[in-house]
């Protein structure tokens, strides 16, 4: 029972450093594959603890994965990201974003903060305890963004064998729907499927006064949209989820022509592989409708990252970390949305879970997720870091179910 409460000791006795931490990464932000400043720091500050080796460069160039081991024993993997959106802060905290149009509206900078906790943790626990096994602290870049090979930082550093023989793995995510003092967790699907969408619907265009002379792509997009609004309501079962939603519609350059092209753009958001596929094929059979409208059409979808899906057993562990440290959090057992998550390429691979963690300012606003006005209460950090550190070691002696059955599959380029 001591192990257990000086995790949380050692967190709260860190909870000045992960703030700094935490504010130097929200003043500093940067976006999907540019986060250099970002992660010679998490570098520098994995470098000054002892026993962790240090990797830097693994599948991404700003990755940064650190190692702690004893020899053999069970592999287990605690990941955060670190890269920021493109977003504009509106905030007059004196950690405000000093990078124009970039800002940590995802909470990365505290999972940031809090991996650097817990490696903190589970460093000394290593060297004081008989534990028999290896932790992986994995600072991934790109969660928020894709590439020109349509590929985020989750698949890259899964090619890169940086989850080779990894046994588990955790991770978490700023939850501001909850206060601080709660966390969401759920077993199974817990995070989308995120595909996109990009068709054109083609005509012939003409002169706004002579419609009856060529062919409308205009015309042709209203039974299109009413087809793509019917697919989830009339194609999905209700008790699966499911969601399409049009993000952009682009045609025409004057008032008094009729335009060759209208061009459409949406999201696709699921939790099974089976409704996935069903969507993609009914969006299919909704652009063919132009066929018999006399136009011609293109359509592209793209396949983002998978859904998320939480491992029982991992949860297993989750949970009775919590009732051991914190009896007194408050456990909400629920998905947490059609959001994505690139955490969900490893789950694919082998045993993972993550929870959210509440975060709330109780200041009566509602600072949501991916908003100019984002902010966390930092009275999570230690929380977070102890959670994941005890987690860890939870894992490590052997508080895991049989049922746990590791994978030790490597996504191929080919495959994401």
């Amino acid at each position: 029972m001591v192990g257990h409460h000086l995790s949380v000791e050692r967190a709260n006795a860190i909870a000045d450093k992960l703030i700094e931490w935490r504010r130097t990464f929200h003043r500093f932000p940067e976006l999907s594959f540019q986060e250099f400043e970002t992660s010679r720091y998490i570098a520098k500050r994995l470098q000054k603890i002892a026993g962790i080796n240090v990797e830097i460069g693994l599948g991404v160039e700003t990755s940064v994965v650190g190692t702690l081991t004893s020899g053999d024993g069970p592999t287990i993997a605690i990941r955060a990201d670190i890269d920021a959106l493109p977003i504009d802060e509106q905030s007059e905290c004196d950690y405000r974003s000093q990078n124009p149009g970039i800002m940590h509206a995802c909470g990365h900078d505290a999972h940031a903060a809090i991996l650097l906790g817990a490696a903190e943790i589970l460093a000394k626990q290593f060297k004081e305890m008989d534990i028999q096994g290896t932790v992986k602290f994995i600072f991934q870049p790109a969660e928020e963004s894709i590439d020109e090979e349509g590929m985020s930082g989750s698949p890259y550093l899964v090619q890169a064998g940086v989850y080779d023989g990894v046994d588990a793995a955790i991770a978490l995510h700023m939850c501001p729907w909850l206060p601080v003092g709660e966390v969401q967790i759920n077993d199974g699907y817990s995070m989308a499927n995120v595909d996109v969408f990009q068709a054109r619907i083609i005509g012939t265009g003409g002169h706004g006064a002579y419609p009856e002379l060529g062919t409308d792509p205009t015309w042709m997009l209203g039974p299109v949209l009413q087809a793509l609004h019917g697919i989830v309501s009339r194609k999905v079962p209700a008790l699966e989820a499911a969601v399409i939603s049009i993000g952009q519609i682009h045609a025409g350059t004057a008032s008094n022509i009729i335009p060759t092209e209208v061009k459409i753009e949406g999201t696709i958001r699921s939790y099974s592989s089976e409704i996935r596929d069903l969507l993609s094929n009914e969006i299919q059979k909704a652009f063919s409708v132009v066929d018999r409208l006399d136009g011609e059409y293109s359509l592209e979808i793209q396949r983002g990252e998978p859904a998320l899906v939480n491992h029982p057993s991992i949860n297993d562990i989750f949970l009775k970390t919590i009732y051991e440290i914190y009896p007194n959090l408050g456990i909400t057992k629920k998905p947490f949305g059609m959001g994505g998550e690139d955490f969900g390429y490893v789950t694919q691979i082998l045993p993972g879970s993550m929870f959210f963690l509440g975060c709330a300012v109780a200041d009566g606003v509602q600072r949501d997720l991916h908003t100019p006005i984002f902010d966390i209460d930092e009275k999570c950090l230690p929380i977070g870091a102890a959670i994941l550190a005890q987690t860890a070691r939870n894992f490590l002696i052997g508080e895991m179910s049989s049922t746990i059955l590791p994978n030790k599959q490597v996504i191929q380029k080919s495959e994401v």
